[in-house]
């Protein structure tokens, strides 16, 4: 007769981690995924899941009218419509990859 004894930790792991600027919200807001990415706990949103579908559609949206998306670039130069799709690819592959991490954004 043996025993086998397992130790195994439930410790929070970031999976990902992203910064990007304010500036864009207006860009964000057009697409529909403002409060997504900047407030998701207002939409109730717990989970990277909770995400995939919101980020997809305001990214087909972005990418079907460019021009409409390059107009909102920040005038002072931080942040620009090319650097936030894709960041907003970053975030959703995140999702994608992670269904169940759990959603933090801080402001």
């Amino acid at each position: 007769m043996s025993l086998d004894v397992h130790l195994t930790a439930n410790r929070p792991t970031e999976v990902f981690a992203a910064n990007i600027t304010h500036n864009l919200n207006r860009m964000a807001e057009a697409a529909g995924i403002y409060q997504h990415v900047w407030r998701p706990e207002e939409l109730g949103i717990t989970t990277a899941q909770e995400l995939i579908e919101p980020l997809t559609q305001g990214l087909a949206a972005m990418r079907a009218d460019p021009a409409k998306f390059h107009k909102l670039n920040p005038a002072n130069g931080w942040g620009d419509y090319t650097g936030f799709v894709r960041w907003l690819e970053d975030y959703l592959q995140a999702c994608k990859d992670n269904p169940d991490a759990t959603v933090h954004a801080w402001r």
